[in-house]
């Protein structure tokens, strides 16, 4: 190792001579020329700067503050400051402007003084309005001291008015021409034969209009007190508004037993003599299985009482000489359009014992009922319903003396309908 050592020498030596020799031909660093660095260009570089105020020289200027203690500051002066508020008349001549009054209150603690309105008319004369005012008020009014007691309500001449306005004038009689001449105007042009017939033809086609009605009021059967029964009240109409011909009928039989079957028919002549109702004048004949059969003039009147009741009643004077009397009423009371609930009660009086017909002089017979049906069509309504009958006084004897009983109570099923 020494001798490799020592060999190597010779070879370092020439290795370092060579080295040197190549770094001295370039420039040292400290010897090459430095670039010197760019300036920033000065904004106000060419400005004639003479006429600026020169700033108040830093009385600190050239101290060293770093080691100065800095007061402890609050969090409010921490914060940063607001803005202050541009002034918007900088720059401007506001030497022409005449300086304002002081503030009287100035240097004042008016802290606790309540703020008021200001007066829109402070410092302005105001005696002259109250005088000007009144002047107008008395001129708006062309009355004004005008006594008007005498004065009535007057209205247009040609508008009625009440009649306790005595300061209208009493309208004058019409003149006796007006009422000289013929009963239809008419008549004095076209002749009264023609125009009796055209008015014929205006009645007929206009206030006559003729019309004809079946209506089956009720066509029932009845469940009860171990009778079961059935019963029929029908009627009808032909004829116009005033005068029609009516039709009734109406009667009943038993299911079972001997099957006997009673009823009558009703012919009127309808007469109507106020607006919904109607006088009506006719013959009545009953028919009985096993028994005579009567015939009665009857007089009675039917139509459409007060809330909608309609009322039927009559008065049957037999050729025997009996007299007889019926009394019907019965209401509609809608629950729905379509569901209706009809209560009906009907009265029966006699005027002397009939005993062939086990009737006692006074009221006979009552019954009375309700029933509830739908109208699929106005035309269509079946119903069911509860009715209660009974014989009053000297009948209910004569129906217990038959070994009958004078009262009953069934459950009805039928119909009602009309074409």
């Amino acid at each position: 190792m020494i001798r490799l050592a020592i060999g190597l020498l010779p070879l370092m030596a020439a290795a370092g001579t060579v080295s040197a020799q190549d770094h001295s031909q370039h420039p040292s660093a400290q010897n090459a020329p430095q670039t010197p660095a760019a300036t920033v260009s000065d904004p106000h570089a060419g400005h004639d700067m003479s006429a600026m105020t020169s700033q108040a020289a830093d009385p600190h200027a050239g101290h060293d503050m770093s080691a100065a203690q800095r007061p402890a500051q609050t969090p409010a002066q921490t914060q940063t400051p607001a803005p202050t508020q541009a002034d918007p008349h900088a720059g401007h001549d506001m030497s022409a402007m005449a300086p304002q009054a002081a503030d009287p209150h100035a240097g004042h603690d008016m802290s606790s003084m309540t703020p008021q309105a200001g007066n829109p008319h402070a410092g302005h004369d105001m005696s002259a309005m109250s005088q000007a005012g009144s002047q107008a008020s008395s001129q708006a009014d062309p009355h004004a001291g005008h006594d008007m007691s005498g004065m009535t309500s007057m209205g247009p001449p040609d508008v009625p008015t009440s009649a306790n306005d005595a300061g209208r004038p009493p309208a004058p009689p019409p003149p006796a021409a007006a009422l000289s001449g013929p009963r239809h105007a008419a008549d004095a042009i076209f002749g009264e034969a023609a125009m009796s017939s055209a008015r014929e033809v205006l009645v007929r086609e206009n206030g006559d209009i003729r019309t004809t009605a079946v209506v089956i009021d009720r066509l029932e059967a009845g469940f009860g007190d171990g009778n079961e029964n059935w019963a029929w009240d029908v009627g009808g109409w032909t004829g116009g508004d005033i005068n029609r011909f009516w039709w009734k009928s109406e009667g009943g039989g038993d299911f079972g037993g001997d099957g006997e079957v009673e009823g009558e028919v009703q012919a009127l002549y309808s007469r109507a003599v106020a607006p919904f109702w109607d006088v009506q004048a006719g013959v009545r004949q009953d028919f009985r299985e096993g028994g005579e059969d009567t015939t009665h003039l009857v007089l009675g009147i039917q139509g459409l009482a007060p809330y909608w009741f309609e009322v039927d009643g009559a008065a049957f004077l037999s050729t025997e000489g009996d007299l007889t009397a019926r009394f019907e009423a019965e209401y509609d009371q809608r629950i729905t359009q379509k569901l209706i609930l009809q209560p009906r009660v009907e009265v029966e009086a006699s005027a002397s014992d009939i005993p062939e017909l086990q009737l006692a002089s006074g009221l006979t017979h009552v019954s009375a009922g309700v029933r509830l049906r739908y109208e699929f069509k106005k035309e269509f309504a079946p119903y069911v319903g509860v009715e209660w009958s009974s014989d009053l006084g000297g009948t209910a004897d004569l129906t217990r003396a038959m070994g009958g009983e004078p009262e009953h109570t069934r459950v009805v099923v039928g119909v009602r309908a009309w074409f």
